[in-house]
């Protein structure tokens, strides 16, 4: 009979990946290729811990765990008791062009108690890649907010790209006793998208208090990058401030409305401007002002909401927003909600990066 080190060295031999786990999602085993394209030098603990997640939310309760393929296929696996696979579609851009990647993922019972369960994963070359991808999910995932109020304000947000690494970037952040949130989106998905993350982070002059002037200072920031005219940001700004009850906000591009909720029903509110581009560089936006009572709700989405199509082709559009948002009780209800439906109407399976932030007046 061989001894459980013969049994390790065979698997460390192997090509494809392997981890072995338990029915709550605790990591047992983890082989030496796998080791090689995922692990953190953690060879056991949480899925979380192994995969370098930087998240401190129980699996399935991150934002990122939507964009988990570890976690999809291992919950499935549990739940049905059977064997379970998912192909996991990768797109990278190559100098212009896209390429495809996939790079399959099995997970299936490894004893008759259900208790505990084998997960394979296959190609190296793929593996690396999905390396290099949770790598940037954790830089991305440090750069989502962090808290839950900010300047006396409660928000909540959902941010959910469809290849675990997303081209949206929502910010709330205080200044001079005001509270401000910018929901950006960069033309595209995936990591050429996403890449422009930590520019919007570090660019937008979070010291200017004016919203108009901030996004031309970015316009001009961006333009210094000498991006081609395929490339371009669309941007929602809003200031709050509680103590005059008064809402400024400003618009670069074709984002979905922002929507204001109170006693007289739904506003969207719009000003039509051009994105962040190189389309007209010394363009001048505009800060628009309203006033708000104690008890509206603020919300802010990019078009991967409004425009998340169905098995029929068929988009989520504005109109399914607003009843959402009429049956929401507060920021934290509208999030949830919001979610729900968009699951609901695709099935999960999202056509762009989706993302939301709601605050509560």
């Amino acid at each position: 009979m061989m001894t459980s080190g013969k049994y390790k060295k065979i698997l460390d031999a192997m090509p494809q990946g392997v981890l072995v786990f338990d029915d709550q999602l605790r990591v047992k085993f983890t082989n030496a290729a796998f080791q090689h394209s995922f692990a953190s030098g953690t060879m056991k603990g949480t899925l979380s811990q192994v995969l370098a997640c930087p998240q401190e939310a129980k699996c399935g309760d991150g934002v990122v765990c939507n964009g988990c393929a570890f976690y999809r296929v291992m919950r499935a696996a549990v739940d049905a008791q059977t064997e379970r696979e998912e192909v996991l579609h990768t797109k990278v851009d190559r100098g212009g062009h896209m390429d495809k990647l996939s790079m399959r993922i099995c997970v299936r019972p490894a004893d008759s108690s259900g208790k505990l369960f084998l997960c394979t994963t296959e190609s190296a070359y793929q593996t690396e890649m999905e390396r290099d991808i949770l790598s940037a999910q954790q830089i991305q995932q440090r750069l989502l907010p962090a808290g839950k109020s900010v300047g006396g304000v409660t928000y909540a947000y959902a941010y959910i790209p469809k290849y675990g690494v997303g081209g949206d970037l929502p910010e709330v952040y205080e200044l001079g006793g005001q509270t401000y949130g910018i929901l950006s989106d960069v033309s595209g998905k995936g990591i050429s998208a996403g890449m422009l993350s930590p520019f919007l982070k570090a660019a937008f002059d979070k010291k200017e208090p004016d919203l108009a002037k901030a996004l031309f200072s970015l316009n001009g920031k961006f333009n210094e990058l000498s991006q081609d005219e395929r490339s371009y940001i669309t941007v929602s700004a809003v200031r709050i401030d509680k103590k005059t009850e008064t809402l400024r906000y400003a618009v670069a591009g074709h984002n979905a409305p922002i929507l204001l909720k109170n006693r007289y029903g739904i506003h969207e509110l719009e000003s039509p401007a051009p994105p962040i581009s190189n389309w007209m560089p010394d363009f001048e936006y505009q800060e628009k002002q309203l006033p708000f009572e104690k008890g509206d709700l603020l919300v802010m989405m990019t078009d991967g909401v409004t425009e998340c199509t169905n098995s029929a082709k068929e988009e989520f559009g504005i109109e399914r927003v607003e009843s959402v948002l009429l049956q929401s009780h507060g920021a934290e209800d509208f999030i949830g909600k919001i979610k729900s439906a968009l699951q609901v109407f695709c099935g999960g399976d999202y056509s762009d990066d989706v993302t939301a932030l709601a605050f509560d007046l």
